[in-house]
């Protein structure tokens, strides 16, 4: 497995761009094109999945399902970096890691199963597609961490951790882990959901660095201090 190490870790690296790029493609559509988030009654979100089936669909499975396949990548390449530094520190980490893509791909395997179902269902009986839906997505959404990441801030805790003592990784970009994942860990205080927009934002820069630095291996041999 140990001559595998430098390919994984350079996988887990441009896995981690394509998060990053996979999130920043997601933005313009379902925040700008479908305006999804904006959308509070259920009947409405059923019409517009319902309208917007196909490309939603494709993005979920592009933006969403692949990310979550990707999680995976950048969660063992992570541990390849780590592992020599703080074994059981490291073990820990990977596992949060490995649960949290986990759970992301099954809620989002749920949210597309689920839409299929309601637009199915939408054009015979629309109050019940509206009801079968507000079950789904909650479903789907206390399993993809909304309402707080805590599995995610976990992870990025205990890698940054890991790595600020260890000076794996450039500083600021173990600094910037450390407040994004604390403040994962907050937003899961009521009152403080607010904070997920931002830690949202946040990850997509880290996933952007971490990719950088960790897919072309010469631009780490110097981590600044």
């Amino acid at each position: 497995m140990q001559a595998h190490a430098p390919r994984l870790k350079r996988a887990g690296g441009f896995a981690s761009l394509y998060v990053a790029a996979a999130y920043l493609a997601a933005i313009p559509y379902f925040v700008f094109l479908v305006d999804y988030p904006s959308i509070t009654n259920s009947g409405d979100k059923v019409a517009l999945l319902a309208e917007h089936h196909t490309s939603m669909y494709v993005m979920h499975v592009v933006s969403f399902e692949l990310v979550a396949l990707a999680l995976i990548v950048v969660t063992l390449g992570v541990f390849q970096h780590l592992q020599e530094h703080a074994p059981a520190t490291s073990q820990v980490a990977c596992a949060v890691g490995l649960i949290r893509a986990g759970l992301f791909l099954a809620s989002v395997m749920v949210f597309d199963h689920g839409m299929s179902v309601v637009v199915d269902q939408q054009p015979t009986d629309p109050q019940q597609a509206a009801a079968t839906w507000q079950v789904i997505e909650t479903v789907a959404d206390a399993l993809g961490g909304t309402g707080g990441d805590v599995l995610g801030g976990l992870w990025l805790l205990l890698i940054s951790l890991v790595a600020l003592r260890a000076r794996t990784f450039p500083r600021a970009l173990n600094w910037l882990g450390l407040t994004v994942g604390a403040a994962a860990l907050l937003s899961a205080v009521p009152g403080l959901g607010a904070l997920e927009v931002v830690v949202g934002l946040l990850m997509i820069v880290w996933f952007l660095w971490f990719g950088i630095v960790t897919a072309w291996p010469r631009s780490t041999t110097s981590p600044p201090s």
